[in-house]
């Protein structure tokens, strides 16, 4: 034989994904046709059977290393849940043997099961950990203020429970709105749910607290100072999300908005006052030189923004 079969074994996978020469095409065809150990090489090579079969014990290896990881999660979950069960135990006894009954007893289950939802759910569900972890988390920090309230005979659980759902959807909406199950059915609308959600919450929240203080005297206010806010916060997404301006132009555009909506919230302060000045609490509110400075910068970087984006579209052309 011309060649040696070493040379021709480094030249075989470039002649069998033909990217090789003519010229080495030629040379391994000749060699193949005088050894037989090369043309079996060779066709070891184009059998796609062992590919898969190392596909398949990739897969296998890969399903068997989580099967064994999931359960030491489980395991080490039971343990963790043993141990939380200990003080529990240790405080129904407590409680019965003073003759107290079954009444701080709830409290301490409940902070347990706080704790709990953080730990021993991440390491006890298969799927979906974040989702249902955080959900655990929200009911039972609900439970434990609705327990503490029920033990108390106080009537501040829902000022309590809407501030606190509030504060978590804040929190944890970004995160869950991104993964599994919830980001299979919010698609390409995450940041539109996530500012439902931080409104829905918000309203929830102030509707309790109107409710708590009452109605008369907090909602005059409550209406005048929130709703601007709020629909400043949606015009800021709205702009930033939606327009298709570049980011001098939205930022031109957010002022201007935040000036209009600061005119409404002077609107707005005329009925607020009348009623919080019976409370003795201050209030102020913008003034029409302030709104109109304010609406006249944004104009200002809107425009700058608009011309830069009408002079660089103008270049890209010209380039075309």
């Amino acid at each position: 034989m011309k060649y040696n079969c070493d040379l021709i074994s480094d030249l075989l996978p470039l002649y069998k994904d033909d990217i090789c020469s003519e010229v080495t095409k030629k040379i391994v065809e000749e060699h193949l046709a005088e050894c037989p150990e090369c043309k079996k090489m060779l066709a070891d090579m184009s059998d796609v059977t062992i590919d898969e079969k190392i596909v398949k014990e990739k897969d296998e290896v890969i399903n068997s290393q989580a099967k064994f990881f999931k359960r030491k999660s489980a395991f080490a979950g039971s343990i963790i849940a043993l141990i939380f069960s200990i003080p529990i135990l240790v405080c129904l006894i407590v409680n019965l043997a003073t003759g107290a009954g079954l009444t701080w007893f709830f409290i301490v289950l409940a902070g347990i099961l706080v704790a709990a939802s953080l730990i021993i759910v991440p390491l006890m569900v298969p799927e979906n950990k974040m989702f249902t972890t955080m959900a655990a988390f929200t009911g039972s920090v609900l439970l434990l203020l609705g327990i503490i309230a029920i033990y108390t005979r106080g009537s501040w659980f829902l000022v309590a429970a809407s501030s606190t759902l509030f504060g978590l959807t804040m929190l944890f909406a970004p995160f869950i709105a991104f993964r599994r199950p919830v980001n299979a059915y919010l698609k390409n609308h995450k940041g539109l749910a996530i500012m439902s959600a931080y409104t829905v919450t918000f309203a929830f929240m102030m509707f309790c607290i109107g409710l708590y203080t009452g109605m008369k005297t907090f909602a005059p206010m409550a209406f005048a100072i929130a709703m601007p806010l709020v629909a400043m916060c949606w015009a800021f997404f709205a702009i930033i999300r939606y327009l298709r301006f570049n980011a001098c132009t939205k930022v031109g555009l957010c002022i201007i908005s935040s000036g209009i909506l600061s005119g409404v919230l002077s609107m707005l302060a005329g009925n607020a006052e009348k009623v919080v000045s019976n409370t003795g609490v201050s209030y102020s509110t913008p003034t029409l030189p302030l709104m109109l400075s304010i609406c006249g910068v944004g104009i200002l970087i809107a425009g700058i923004g608009f011309l830069i984006g009408m002079f660089k579209g103008g270049k890209k052309n010209e380039n075309k």
